[in-house]
Order: C-alpha cells, then structure tokens, then sequence
C-alpha cells in the first residue's frame, strides 16, 4: 500500500494514498481501534453531507465564501449522498463523544475529494479547497454533530420508522373488523376469562399502536430543530449574522423535510433531551409492539396441544430433529427486536445525562443507538406485517371448543343467581369434569331453558 504525507496542527501523518481523509482521520482511525471498522452510521455521514452542502450555500448567500467553492463542496456532498465515497469513511463510535474527529474526517474528504475532480495532486499542489477554513466555515464540530443526529434521526422516524408502524396498524384494524363476530374466550391472568370477540381483542392492539404512533410524532417538532449555527459553545461566534435561520431553510431544502434553527443553542449543544424524548416514545411502541408479538404467538400456539385459536403464516420448518414443527418466528424478532431497543433507552438515558457544562460528550453512542432502534423497530414491523398479521385467520373450530368449554360463562348467572351459586356451580363442574349447564340443573338452581336463555356468549360482548 501507498502512503501520502497530510499534515495537521500536531505534525505529520502517513495516509494510505488511495483514501481521501487527511491527518486528523488518520489519528482517530490509529488511536481508536474499538469495535467494528467504519462503524460511524452511514445516516450520520449523510446527514453531514446535507449540512455541509447547507452551509456552504448559507456562506455564499451570506457573502463569506465564493460561488466555485460553494458549487465544489455541493458537488462532493452529492457524490457522499449517492454512496459514492463510503469506503473513505473509517471511524467508529467510539471516539471524542463530541464526534469532533468524525466531523473533520467529512471536512478533509470534501477537500481532498474536490482537488482530485479538478485536477489538482492532494497534498502537493496548493489546496483549493481547505478543510477548516472553508468545508467547515461558520461551524464546530459542536454545532454539527448534533446538527447531523437530529437530520439522521428525523429522516429515519419519517422514511422508515413511521410508515412500517401505521402499515402494520392498518392491517390490525382490517383484522379487527374482519373478525368482530368471531366470539372467543377471554383471559386474565392467563385464566379463562368472559367472552370477547377477536375483533375486540386485536382492537386493543390497534389503540396500543396508535397511541405510541401519537407519542412519536408528538416529538418529530423538537427534533426537527438543529444547533448549527451556534458553534463552539452555543453563542454563535464566527458566524455571519442570519447564518443559523438560512441554512436550516437550505437543510430542509435539500432533505425535503421540515427543520429549523433551534430556539436554544445552548440547549442544542449541551443536552440531547429531543433524541431522549423520541427514544421514549421508540420505548414504548417497543412495549406495545412485545406484548403484541407475544399474545399473537401463545394464541397460535399448539397448534394441537396448545391454545390454537388463531393461525398463523407458516413460514418455515421450525426443528432439525422434529418433522413438521413449525415455529412463531416473527414474534419471535420481533420480541427481540423490542428487547434491544429497551436495552438501547438505557444507554440513551445515560448518554443524555453527559451534559458537562456546554456540551454533552456522548453524541456518538447515542446516535448509534437511536438510529438501530428506529431501523429495527420499522424493520421488524414492516416484516411482521408481511409475514404474520396479514395472514392471522380465526381457528373457528378451536375457538368455539375453548368457549363452550369455558366456567367463566357462569358469570352470565351473577344477576340471576348471585354470586355465590354461580360459583358453587362452576368449581362444582371443575372438580366432576362436567358442564356448568349438568351442575346448575343438577344442584336446582335453573332449568334447563333458563340457562340456554340466560348463557349466551353473544350477548355478553
């Protein structure tokens, strides 16, 4: 391999000749060898993209940077939001929790880059374009980072996150109205219970949806505000007056999405309360979506010796020792899913706790984990609607079994009888194996037509 000479405020550094970072990119690469190579999100480099091409728009409004330069930096931008120049990305999560070196490995691409598409020799010929002072012009690395979190984090909820959510309540609400008459036995405490319908049963999930649905987009505003445009320490110093508004307006331009300067700079820079917040609400959809994934699985389970009153998709063979065992998989990820994402809040809530004074040292870690969560979570919704929900169907054999079966019908009786007989008549039936309908004639306390009028499972939904 070839290596180049780049050069930065502490000295000389060899660089592989091939790549387009500089010196500060190469140090970070060398002194941070934890985890997985490249294992900065391709979201957040994005999102860098989008800002760098803002800003150099914003600083050619406002007067501080010429046309040539702003019309290069936009063009190596474009090529990073095509994919064009992934491999020259290296750094991992773990770095300054400030995501300084990561801000600067985009500078020294985009100014690399841009000598190369105009001809020039990186490192020997004069630069046209310098990573400071120009791709980084009326910014910090403290402005930034959290600039391209909440571009990346914001993108994920709108593109991903969000539609794969209301996709998989839409087909629930079909569900629910498609078996509002299927009349089913009802659980508490995992014990038979009084009737309900499936339809009513899988309503409840509908409402779980739709009220972390409420939750997440009632956070979308607070996201959508970014910190750049307050620089070192929120105070704005070296930037060009009405710089933070224009270049929010050229963000949301180029994204195509809704951002705007934040109210607080200071806020934006030391704290991350808005990526906590949306976590919560990813929390608990989490929450929903596991007891969801988990009620679907044990009502389809069996499908003989178990409760069975649902099918589900048959996917795949379930066993490598049992023929013809077939297993809930998408409950399964999606429970899993679930779980890291609760694991990932915990980390979260940590890292929004790092505010030190002016700014908050865990930028990195916490945008990692926001961005898995929110990938997972529409991931794993979108694949248990394809290959689970949109095919539940009612086990109608079952389930009338199960509700004929059931001694929580007795409970029909209370205003009849009273309580007390009607429990004498269920434990009665339990202990001799019998039907509540043989216990209540044979102890005397209805007639037979009384408890065919009075036992109506339709009548008590």
């Amino acid at each position: 391999m070839k290596f180049r000479i780049e050069k930065d405020t502490l000295g000389e550094v060899s660089v592989p000749s091939d790549k387009y970072w500089g010196a500060q990119t190469e140090r970070s690469r060398s002194n941070f060898k934890i985890g997985s190579p490249a294992s900065m999100p391709k979201e957040i480099i994005m999102g860098f993209a989008y800002l760098k091409k803002a800003a150099a728009y914003t600083n050619c409004d406002l007067n501080v940077l010429s046309i040539e330069k702003r019309d290069t930096i936009a063009t190596v931008c474009d090529e990073i939001l095509t994919g064009q120049l992934k491999e020259h990305f290296p750094l991992v999560i773990w770095q300054t929790g400030s995501g300084t070196q990561s801000n600067m490995n985009v500078n020294e691409v985009i100014a690399n880059r841009a000598q190369v598409l105009n001809g020039l020799r990186i490192g020997e010929d004069e630069p046209l374009i310098k990573a400071n002072d120009d791709v980084n012009k009326s910014q910090s690395s403290n402005d930034t980072f959290p600039t391209a979190m909440h571009i990346a984090s914001y993108k994920m909820l709108i593109e991903v996150t969000i539609p794969a959510i209301e996709k998989l309540r839409d087909t629930l609400q079909n569900k629910s109205t498609q078996f509002k008459d299927v009349i089913k036995i009802g659980r508490t405490h995992l014990m038979d219970a009084t009737p309900l319908t499936l339809g009513q049963e899988i309503s409840g999930y509908v409402s779980q949806l739709n009220h972390g649905l409420k939750a997440l987009k009632n956070t979308l505003p607070h996201l959508s505000e970014i910190a750049l445009g307050g620089t070192a320490v929120g105070t704005g110093l070296n930037t060009p007056e009405g710089y933070d508004i224009l270049v929010a307006k050229y963000i949301s331009q180029f994204t195509g999405l809704s951002f705007k300067t934040a109210e607080n700079k200071f806020e934006a820079l030391a704290a991350h309360d808005a990526i906590v917040e949306s976590h919560g609400a990813l929390k608990q959809l989490a929450v929903s979506l596991n007891k969801i994934g988990n009620d679907i699985r044990m009502l389809a389970s069996g499908p003989r010796s178990g409760i069975g009153e649902i099918l589900i998709p048959e996917n795949e063979p379930g066993s490598s020792i049992m023929p013809g065992k077939v297993n809930p998989t998408q409950s399964e990820a999606l429970t899993m899913v679930c779980a890291q994402i609760m694991g990932n809040d915990v980390a979260i809530t940590i890292g929004g706790m790092q505010g030190h004074y002016e700014l908050n040292v865990f930028k990195p870690m916490m945008a990692f984990n926001f961005l898995q969560s929110a990938q997972l979570l529409g991931d794993a919704c979108h694949s248990f609607d394809e290959h689970c929900a949109q095919g539940i169907e009612p086990n109608h054999k079952r389930i009338d079994e199960l509700v004929n079966n059931s001694l929580m019908l007795v409970t029909a009786l209370n205003t009849k009888i009273g309580y007390y007989k009607a429990a004498e008549i269920a434990q009665t039936a339990h202990k001799n194996g019998t039907t509540l309908k043989k216990e209540a004639i044979r102890l005397g306390y209805v007639t037979a037509e009384e408890f065919d009028a009075w036992v109506k499972p339709e009548d008590m939904i």
